[in-house]
This record gives structure tokens, C-alpha cells and sequence, in this order.
């Protein structure tokens, strides 16, 4: 019942991939081969402005520059050893590369804070690590973490300009403001010898937010982290990273599924450009750095395909293109051709293609489930390869993905190499491994360490013969695909006794073209389930102008024929995928404001965080059921 990796032939001996190389077990050892690979090619690329090209660090300069200001982090008193703990607190850029690897120079490890964590989360991370010195990006960063900064934040090293008042803020709080350029001056003068770090020491400890509760500090170690990356590259065969390939970085670091795919470009010798910061000038940055890879989140991929959606639906001639263009592309697909200089593609497909540069040849998407049709769309309008992944912070990103040539959407793909999974009954929701479906366990090299200082909740994950019981649940196809089905947490009961579980509902729901955003919810005390809606504001404003119905999103939300619209097109859609009568919601509240990261409704993988959510909403829901009773 135990599955592993066809790519490595080790794998039936219950043997696991942990690097690729003798040599380069640890992610210090990974960048020093990477700058040998590329010869010492470009390396870390970033834009001073919007209309400004990239400019690029090479490898040899990164090297000198991070070892420099490890070095400094040394000479200001910190310990060069695996207890040793530096916060990062800063978007992607250059500085956070060269901070992550002066830290592997002296076995420091990495914890890295991030906006919607909140300062709460922020400050418990700080004081629970014991961390005493921040990297920090800015101003308003600086200030977040002065606001709540508990007594063992001694130093903030700050990349760009920070206001005299907030530098005294810092000294009347007790903390040292420092520049990053000027802790790398300080570690070129002193030049401390490196102290590279063991394969078995942590690497970095990743707060994941939890949808409940304070966020669990997740140890890994190099070896974890390396395990990871090797395993990809090797079952992406020949379609991997080479020293001549451009990846772009828009993901946040503070995630593992970015760090492990700029660690595994930096093991190869490839280069990475930054996003400017701004998500809503991706587009410009991407045709300026003409990547030829990069991770991607569904979220996006969701954006560009109903904007082509939006775009054809005017026209009737645009429509017809579009689909002749789609089942040529797709027959291409099915017989293992992906290419992007089609006749369809310079005639169709060429504007989606050059919105993301016009190069890239690699895309690899996790962290939420993708709709089949948005996959599709994707491989053949970007003509580029595309795989899915499944993993979890704890197996350090990834557990299983998908493999090249295998063109059926909605699965994550076999195991990777530093794994094998296995499913486990999950009786009270009726499923069991015997039938192929239970809940998602993984055991390797590139399972972590434990949840740092949490003891118990590392025992209620990890059990006893090592396996990690990720809380997810899959089931095999006949391939040998996994498919993620359910979540093993969020489910109820109707009074009538009959298993709800809410997220299903709302991936069917989503795909009403009507709904940006949707929360279904019920109670034990209730025989029926109802729902929060965020409308889609175009799609809805292009309606009610149609039908002559005026007003702002939240007139129309108010609006009976407005609600009516949408809820008969969501049953539809329920109907369509065989929803059963009692999983399909009897009334839905539209609301104008999209749930988000910043109003707490969200996670920061923009998971709904389903406790806040109904805390929220419980007026709306209450009266939902009020008027049902």
C-alpha cells in the first residue's frame, strides 16, 4: 500500500534520494557547485525603478558579499552555530538571498516573518525563537516590529532608508539600528572564517499560520531541504534547469515553496530576477526579465484565464478562434507536443504568452488545488510545460508531482523521489485505504525535524514509525496519480446526520463565473447549509448594465434579482458536478468586500480561514437561518 518514486531506482529498497552529488548535501555546499555550473554567470537580478532594466550580482560577487555580511553578523556577537537563529522580515530581493547564505556560511538558520502573519504572530515568533537580531526591510517594517518588539530583539540591520524617528524609536526601545551595507563592511574588515554547516543541522525554521491558533515553527534541516530539491530536478529529467535559464521570483521567500525552487535554480547554476514588489506590475517585470521558469500559485493562473475569458465573450468571431485554437492545441497535448510557435499561437495565443515575457518554458504551480480546465488553458496557451505539485511546509514544499507528458488535469502526480506515501482510514468520513482513499501520510528525507519547542503537537503529527500525517485527504487513481480530495479537518454534521464537507462544495461553486469568492457554512443544529458569496464585481457590473439595473457592487448585492442570478447559477453548477440536495446551499448572503489576507479572513497561502470566517459572518448566517426555519 506504500508508494514510491519510479524515478529512482533506490526508491524499492525503501531507500530515499537526499542529494544529487556526494558533495553537495547542505544548501551551502548547492550554491558554491551552482557558481562553478554557471561560471560564475549572472546570478540575483533586480530592477531600481519601472522603466529600468534588470541588473544583475554574479555568482562569485554573491558568494563574497554573503560571506561578508555572515561574517558581520559574527563580528556583531552572534554564535557561528546551528542555535543560532537571524529573522528575516522583507519581500524578495537580493538582500535575502545574500542573508540566507551568510547564514549557511556561519551554520545559522533562518526564520523568516512575513506581513500576514500579522505583528501579533510576528512578535510571538521573535520572542518563542529567542532571535535577537532581524534583517528588515523598511521603514513600515521596522515600525511593525517595534510596535509589539519583545525584549530579545537586540538589533534590526535594515536594506533600505529608515527615518530618524523611527531610528529612535529603536534607541528608546533599547534596539540597535544597523544598515545591511554597513554589516558587510564590518565582516569584510574582520574576514571571520567560515563555519560551514552539517547536513543534519536545521536550515531554517518555516512559521507556517496556522487556520487556528499561534503559528508552529517547522524545523528543517539542510538535508531536508536538499532532499526536496534533488528530487524534483531529478523527475523533471531533461525539461530541469540549466545554467542558461531565467527564473522569475514573485512567490514570497518566507514560503518553502519558493525557497526550494530558487535553492534548486541556485544548485544548477541559473539565475533569478525580483519582482519589483509590486503584484499588480508582475506583467511589466516579467517582459523586462523574459524568464524562462517560474513557480506559479492557481490564484494567478485563475487571473489570466478570465481575462482571456472576459475578453473572447464579447465577440463571436474571437469565441470561435479561441475554441478552434484550444482543441488544436489540446490534440497537440494529448500526442506530447508542447511548443509555443503554433500558426494558433501567434494568431491567439501570443498576447498571454507575451504578457509573461514570451520565453518561459518551465512552470511548476502548488499550494491550492487548480481546476482542470484552467490547466488546460494554461498548457497550451503558454505552450510551455507545466507540472503540479502537492506538498506541505513540513515535507519542506514538495510530496508528489506531476509528471511531464502526462496531460490529464486534476491530480498532483506520482511521489517524488525523497518520499513515499501511503493512505490511512479515515473512518468518520467514510474513507478507507483498502477502497484507495484516506488521508495522506509521508515518510523520507525531506520530512521535518518537528515543530519547534512543541513537542505534543510534533507527536500528533509525526507517529511513531516516522510517518507525517498531513491532514489531507487522497486517493490513488489507477495510474498511480494521487488525487487530493478532502481536508480532514473541516467537515460536519447535519441534524439529519448526513456529512458535510464544506470545501468541496466550494470548489464547485467557484467555477460559477458569477462567484469570486465563497464560503460555505452549517451547523449540527441545522437540517440545511447556507453561504457567503463575494461576487465578481466585472462579470456582475456588466449584468446588472445589461438588465438595466443601476448602482455601486453593494447596491447590486443587495439586489433580490441580483442574489436570485447567482444562487440558481451555483445550484447549477452543484447539479452539474452531482451534488446531493442537502450539500447544496438553501440561501446565500452576497457580500462586496473580497475575504483577504490583510482583513484576517485568509491565510497567507489565501486558504479561508473558516473559524474567523464565521465568526465574521455570523449575523448574516444567523439570519440566513432565521428566515429558513
Amino acid at each position: 500500500m506504500i508508494r514510491v518514486s519510479k524515478f529512482y531506482k533506490d526508491s524499492k529498497e525503501g531507500k530515499f534520494i537526499s542529494s544529487l552529488d556526494k558533495d553537495t548535501r547542505t544548501l551551502y555546499d548547492t550554491f558554491r557547485k551552482g557558481a562553478k555550473e554557471s561560471n560564475n554567470g549572472p546570478c540575483l537580478g533586480w530592477r531600481e525603478s519601472p522603466n529600468k532594466p534588470y541588473q544583475w550580482l554574479h555568482y562569485n560577487e554573491t558568494l563574497l558579499r554573503a560571506k561578508n555580511f555572515g561574517s558581520g553578523l559574527v563580528a556583531l556577537g552572534l554564535s557561528p552555530c546551528p542555535n543560532t537563529f537571524i529573522g528575516i522580515y522583507s519581500q524578495n530581493c537580493p538582500e535575502w538571498i545574500l542573508t540566507e547564505q551568510g547564514a549557511y556560511c556561519y551554520s545559522m538558520v533562518i526564520v523568516p516573518l512575513y506581513d500576514t502573519l500579522g505583528p501579533d504572530a510576528c512578535a510571538y515568533i521573535i520572542k518563542q525563537a529567542d532571535i535577537h537580531v532581524v534583517i528588515c526591510e523598511d521603514d513600515t517594517k521596522c515600525n511593525l516590529l517595534l510596535d509589539k518588539s519583545p525584549r530579545c530583539l537586540r538589533k534590526l540591520i535594515t536594506i533600505k532608508e529608515t527615518r530618524p524617528a523611527t531610528n529612535q524609536r529603536a534607541k528608546n526601545r533599547g534596539v540597535e539600528m544597523l544598515r545591511f551595507e554597513d554589516v558587510e563592511k564590518l565582516g569584510a574588515a574582520k574576514d571571520n572564517p567560515e563555519v560551514p554547516p552539517k547536513v543534519t543541522d536545521l536550515c531554517t525554521i518555516c512559521y507556517t499560520s496556522g487556520t487556528t491558533g499561534n503559528p508552529k515553527g517547522v524545523m528543517l534541516s539542510h538535508e531536508n531541504v536538499v532532499a526536496g530539491m534533488c528530487a524534483v530536478i531529478l523527475q523533471l529529467g531533461d525539461h530541469r534547469p540549466r545554467s542558461d535559464d531565467i527564473m522569475m521570483s514573485f512567490l514570497p521567500l518566507a514560503h518553502m515553496l519558493e525557497r526550494c525552487c530558487e535553492n534548486g535554480m541556485y544548485l544548477l547554476g541559473g539565475a533569478v530576477g525580483f519582482f519589483s514588489g509590486d503584484i499588480k506590475r508582475l506583467s511589466e517585470d516579467m517582459k523586462a526579465l523574459r524568464p524562462t521558469m517560474m513557480p506559479a500559485v492557481p490564484r494567478l493562473l485563475n487571473r489570466i484565464y478570465d481575462k482571456v475569458m472576459t475578453e473572447i465573450s464579447g465577440s463571436f468571431i474571437k469565441k470561435m478562434l479561441f475554441n478552434m485554437a484550444m482543441s488544436a492545441k489540446e490534440s497537440e497535448l494529448r500526442r506530447g507536443i508542447i511548443r509555443n510557435n503554433s500558426f494558433w499561437d501567434k494568431l491567439v495565443f501570443r498576447k498571454v504568452q507575451e504578457g509573461m515575457g514570451g520565453r518561459l518554458r518551465l512552470m511548476v504551480v502548488g499550494s491550492a488545488p487548480l481546476a482542470g480546465n484552467v490547466l488546460t488553458f494554461i498548457r497550451c496557451a503558454l505552450g510551455a510545460l507545466i507540472v503540479e505539485g502537492y506538498g506541505q511546509t513540513e515535507c519542506c514544499a514538495p510530496i508528489t508531482l506531476t509528471v511531464q507528458g502526462d496531460h490529464v488535469p486534476e491530480h498532483v502526480g506520482p511521489p517524488v523521489a525523497c518520499c513515499c506515501v501511503k493512505l490511512v482510514d479515515v473512518p468518520e468520513m467514510e474513507y478507507y485505504a483498502v477502497n484507495g482513499q484516506g488521508e495522506v501520510c509521508v515518510k523520507g528525507t525531506n520530512v521535518f525535524q518537528g515543530y519547534y519547542k512543541e513537542d505534543e503537537k510534533t507527536n500528533e503529527t509525526i507517529d511513531s514509525d516516522g510517518w507525517h500525517h498531513t491532514g489531507d485527504v487522497g486517493m490513488w487513481l489507477p495510474n498511480g496519480t494521487l488525487k487530493i480530495i478532502d481536508r480532514k479537518k473541516h467537515i460536519f454534521k447535519l441534524s439529519q446526520g448526513e456529512y458535510i464537507v464544506p470545501e468541496k462544495i466550494e470548489n464547485i461553486y467557484i467555477r460559477s463565473q458569477y462567484v469570486q469568492q465563497v464560503f460555505v457554512c452549517g451547523e449540527s443544529l441545522k437540517s440545511c447549509i447556507v453561504a457567503v458569496v463575494v461576487p465578481d464585481v466585472d462579470v456582475i457590473k456588466s449584468w446588472a448594465c445589461e438588465n438595466g439595473i443601476p448602482g455601486t457592487l453593494s447596491v447590486l448585492c443587495a439586489h433580490p434579482e441580483v442574489k436570485q442570478l447567482i444562487m440558481d447559477d451555483m445550484v447549477s453548477w452543484g447539479k452539474e458536478a452531482g451534488l446531493k440536495s442537502f450539500e447544496q446551499v438553501k440561501d446565500i448572503y452576497l457580500h462586496p468586500d473580497p475575504f483577504s489576507v490583510q482583513n484576517g479572513l485568509l491565510t497567507p497561502t489565501l486558504k479561508s480561514k473558516r473559524p474567523q470566517l464565521k465568526a465574521y459572518f455570523k449575523p448574516q448566517i444567523e439570519d440566513m437561518y432565521t428566515k429558513l426555519t
